[in-house]
């Protein structure tokens, strides 16, 4: 993932610019593509938060594990709104950054909310995120991060 998001900056919820190279190197990256306006979003994001935050913010070490949001707000006001209201920690492709539109049609998204997990490479381990994680909840990582080749001492 480092590849496709190279030389670019990521955003917090707070509106703090990261190096996307330094975020996601050696993770698991979770492409979240969602918006406000829909239902299912604001329904899934907050469980998304929970299972980031049990993920990455309280476990010790954190899980080598990143969600990027890719919005499909109607303003770049609506995107930071749904981030501060609902989002968890994670990062965000800022709302102008034309590679939105290549990464929808990349992974091939229809509909939203939808959770693609990818490898370092950007190549799918699932397209499946939220579906697992509603259904398993931790577990699902421990397989994904299998898929990704990530080696590191972590437990779920």
């Amino acid at each position: 993932m480092v590849d496709v998001f190279s030389g670019r900056f990521l955003i917090h919820k707070s509106g703090r610019a990261v190096e996307a190279d330094q975020a996601l190197e050696n993770k698991v990256v979770g492409l979240y593509f969602s918006a406000a306006w829909c239902s299912l979003c604001r329904d899934f994001t907050p469980v998304l938060g929970d299972f980031y935050s049990e993920l990455v913010e309280e476990a010790d070490p954190p899980a080598p594990f990143e969600i990027v949001f890719i919005s499909s707000d109607r303003s770049a006001e609506e995107m930071l709104e749904y981030m501060r209201d609902l989002h968890g920690g994670w990062l965000a492709l800022p709302f102008h950054d034309p590679l939105k539109h290549e990464l929808k049609k990349r992974y091939n998204i229809t509909a939203i909310p939808k959770l693609v997990i990818v490898k370092q490479t950007g190549e799918v381990i699932t397209d499946k995120g939220r579906k697992q994680i509603r259904e398993r909840g931790l577990n699902c990582f421990r397989n994904w991060l299998e898929g990704a080749n990530v080696f590191q001492n972590f437990c779920t």
